[in-house]
């Protein structure tokens, strides 16, 4: 087996709430300061994204007009990586650049869906209707949907990334495994440079409304998470963030310098410490941290983790409109397999009921 090649982060491009750039973020970290609208979505709470021209970044304004938000916010920080990693516009480079992005579904369009639907209530929609509409109402990227592969394509047009393309379509797994094959790639001699990031828009009415539905979404008045124990719920924010990866050799032979040198942990029996070297439990670390100690959050089990077992009932309120009943997962969902009142749940057996009502249109 060959020996694993170093691997170097030599660009970063971020844009967020708090503003472009790593400076911009250090100093709005340093400060304790958040950026938050509660006005334009009230009474939901989002971190609306930094004021930012598009036009530094995706400079033709036709590549602007065919992308929706997330799209621009994606292909701009991957416009900032580049820059910072010292490879923008360079073709040589740009024509092997391997490219993994991670990105959610796409977006809708409200005001087409809007006069949809009032066309419908009106009776003034005859046979055909919903396929004209979708035809000559949508951008093209729209009718198909936006999907994570579509952001790649833009990057590549935009800026010339045109080395091998994966994408995934998904929330923070997605990009996880973005940034995790990029690296098992680059060790493995199968890469010497990659463009990897992710983007996310959550300054949308659409996606709002879904969170709705399981009653996620942080309304009225902005707190700290661990201070949400009144008042639960998440508040959606905008941001895009994008990595250039490449080999230790690469980046020396064209003189670029390392944000960081990754490396990867691999734990087996024969590298673990003896039963019993390990005696603090999670909860020990906390404090150091700045987590409380009681926060009820500890003990939340994924939906997907079936069996017979007992768990702790929730803080009142964190379970409000879910049934309990409902094993299946939700999206950003973390509790739904338990009941809010505790106790023992059978939850592979309600979990087999739920799939056969799926079958059934139950």
């Amino acid at each position: 087996m060959t020996e694993r090649k170093e691997v170097w982060i030599t660009g970063i491009g971020i844009l967020s709430s708090l503003g472009e750039g790593l400076d911009a973020h250090w100093d709005a970290l340093n400060a304790k300061r958040i950026n938050i609208d509660d006005k334009s979505f009230a009474p939901y709470i989002v971190h609306p994204l930094a004021p930012v021209s598009f036009d530094a970044q995706i400079p033709k304004k036709g590549d602007q007009r065919q992308m929706e938000a997330w799209q621009r916010i994606g292909t701009y920080a991957a416009g900032l990586a580049l820059d910072s990693a010292g490879v923008k516009g360079k073709q040589e480079i740009l024509g092997r650049m391997d490219m993994i992005v991670a990105a959610g579904g796409g977006e809708r369009d409200v005001a087409v869906d809007m006069a949809i639907l009032k066309a419908y209530v009106q009776g003034n929609s005859g046979p055909g209707f919903l396929n004209e509409r979708l035809m000559n109402d949508l951008r093209p990227t729209l009718f198909l949907a936006q999907l994570s592969n579509l952001l790649a394509g833009n990057i590549a047009i935009v800026h010339g990334v045109s080395g091998t393309s994966r994408t995934f379509m998904g929330e923070e797994a997605s990009s996880i495994d973005a940034a995790r094959i990029a690296l098992a790639r680059i060790e493995a001699g199968e890469s010497d440079i990659a463009l990897v990031g992710a983007a996310h828009n959550g300054e949308r009415a659409d996606l709002l409304i879904l969170y709705e539905f399981g009653d996620y979404n942080l309304k009225d008045k902005f707190a700290p998470v661990w201070a949400r124990q009144e008042n639960s719920g998440f508040a959606l924010g905008s941001a895009g963030v994008f990595l250039v990866m490449e080999s230790r050799e690469h980046a020396e032979a064209r003189g670029a310098k390392p944000y960081a040198r990754l490396t990867k942990v691999i734990a087996d029996l024969a590298q673990r410490k003896k039963p019993g070297a390990v005696t603090k439990s999670p909860e020990a670390m906390w404090p150091k941290l700045g987590i409380p100690a009681d926060n009820h959050r500890r003990d939340r089990r994924r939906a997907g983790d079936l069996g017979r077992k007992s768990l702790p009932a929730p803080a009142p309120g964190f379970c409000r409109a879910r049934d309990w009943n409902d094993v299946r997962p939700h999206p950003g969902d973390a509790i739904s397999a338990r009941p809010c009142a505790g106790g023992t749940v059978d939850l592979a057996q309600r979990a087999v009921s739920a799939q056969r009502s799926d079958r059934v249109g139950g």
